[in-house]
């Protein structure tokens, strides 16, 4: 699999201290992590990159996390719950949960994993100071919009029309299609934009696209991605989200930031924020490596062949 380096944007300004700094570790630290649904594999890779930096969950840590299970309303009271624990750090998992734990604490450090254009959300100044209580990792999955497509051509050449499915509660969304509507023009493709309200719509939406003939889909990462996943096998749509975690769950394709070296990242701004660092002062981070997966099983249920040359390309194949 190929893998670089993730950097902070101002050359490095997060990755290195002294080798003492390094070995205080709080006696305990307790972190709070809130999420929509559930957040594998950056999940258990954080909890990697934590224990590699010296924490151990029964030790010197503890983890809280707060699942909405896909259910947005349920956020901000886990949010409350959380900071009602006062933990050491709030990890906020995507956009609808940062937004939320912004809502909810100015002044516990907030840590965002994979918060798609925290600038352009207007929930921090700059990534290179991002000011008030809130830094972490960001996606740019707005930015790759073009190359999404890209793929979806390369496995689909006869590609014309796409559904882009956006998560309507979600701040990111107008970004996110900005983004894919310049990668459709670039491309000359057909999109058809429709905006998910609640999770109850993505069936319909599966079953206009497929009466309408759409020839493939692009998700939010932040819609229910099982479910999604589920719908395109069902619906025999060929479907593609800028997030790993979808081609895991039977996706046909993924294409995103390397999802290990955000979660270890992220570990490493928890680190220093618990060692003292103010998050206003810690440049948010964004990937400079990206991932391509392919679900080979998924392509052969829906009767689609990847050509050689794409399969040597992607960083992993599911068979």
């Amino acid at each position: 699999m190929k893998r670089r380096e993730f950097i902070a944007l101002l050359g490095g300004a997060v990755a290195s201290r002294p080798f003492a700094a390094r070995a205080q570790v709080p006696k305990l630290a307790t972190i709070g992590i809130l999420n929509s649904e559930n957040p594998e594999p950056l999940l258990t890779l954080m909890r990697d990159g934590l224990r590699e930096l010296g924490y151990a969950e029964g030790g010197n840590l503890r983890l809280e996390f707060r699942s909405a299970e896909g259910n947005r309303d349920r956020l901000a009271g886990l949010a409350a719950e959380l900071v009602g624990l006062r933990v050491d750090v709030l990890v906020a998992y995507q956009t609808p949960a940062l937004v939320i734990a912004r809502q909810t604490t100015s002044e516990i450090p907030i840590v965002m994993m994979g918060a798609g254009d925290p600038v352009g959300t207007g929930l921090i100044a700059s990534l290179a100071r991002p000011g008030g209580n809130i830094t972490g990792t960001s996606g740019i999955t707005a930015e790759s919009g073009s190359k999404t497509l890209e793929i979806v051509r390369e496995i689909i050449p006869s590609v014309r029309r796409v559904a882009v499915l956006a998560n309507a509660a979600d701040a990111f969304a107008k970004s996110f299609l900005e983004q894919m509507k310049l990668g459709g023009q670039a491309l000359r493709l057909e999109l058809e934009i429709i905006m998910i309200e609640a999770a109850d719509q993505l069936e319909p939406a599966f079953a206009a696209m497929k009466k309408n003939a759409v020839d493939a889909a692009v998700l939010q990462p932040s819609l229910p991605r099982q479910l999604a996943a589920d719908l395109a096998l069902k619906y025999r749509i060929p479907s593609i989200a800028p997030t790993g975690a979808f081609a895991a769950l039977g996706g046909l394709a993924a294409f995103s930031g390397s999802q290990k070296e955000m979660a270890r990242r992220t570990a490493a701004i928890i680190d220093r924020i618990l060692k003292g660092a103010k998050p206003a002062d810690l440049p948010v981070e964004q990937p400079t490596t990206f991932e391509l997966i392919i679900n080979l099983r998924t392509a052969k249920a829906l009767g689609i062949e990847i050509s050689p040359t794409l399969l040597g390309r992607a960083d992993e194949v599911i068979e």
